[in-house]
């Protein structure tokens, strides 16, 4: 996605049968811009596109490793595991599959998982673009195109989400 954004604050998006690319100016440098996408998900994930839904959600969050998993804790202390990270490179790219069917059920084999990458690109110490990737929709079997249409309105939501919570916490 190398083109030129014409609005800072503007989610672009680009999709093919299999794939959605996505991508965002943010005020932020890159190691907030990373901080927050990694550390900051229950300030900014869709509450609405959780297990626990938004009155019973208490964590969203990032195993900060490779092979830590991106989870949700819900009521009683109910987790529910989301993903596994394949790459961990603070604070240039975040690489996890995303273990989440077609159907809302979670996909326990990796092989049958869709991934998702993560790019922090520096534009000043101040301005970094943010660049996902979420690849791989035919894992998911007979669904998989309208599972990627679907995330395609869901991740634009996300980001804009992302983007509002690095604007207001800036500075």
């Amino acid at each position: 996605m190398g083109q030129e954004m014409a609005d800072p604050d503007e989610v672009r998006q680009e999709f093919d049968r299999f794939s959605l690319r996505s991508a965002l100016r943010t005020p932020a440098s890159a190691e907030r811009a990373f901080a927050v996408f990694t550390g900051g998900l229950t300030d900014w994930w869709v509450r609405e596109y959780t297990w626990s839904g938004p009155q019973a959600l208490a964590e969203l969050g990032v195993e900060p490793r490779p092979g830590g998993m991106l989870y949700e804790i819900g009521p009683y202390g109910f987790r529910s595991d989301w993903g596994r990270v394949l790459t961990w490179d603070p604070p240039r790219r975040l690489v996890f599959t995303w273990q989440i069917g077609p159907d809302r059920v979670p996909v326990p084999d990796p092989a049958r998982a869709s991934e998702v990458e993560v790019l922090f690109l520096p534009e000043t110490p101040q301005r970094t673009r943010v660049e996902v990737e979420h690849r791989h929709f035919d894992r998911h079997g007979a669904a998989a195109e309208g599972y990627r249409a679907a995330l395609t309105a869901g991740w634009h939501e996300l980001l804009r989400r992302y983007l509002a919570t690095l604007t207001r916490t800036a500075g």
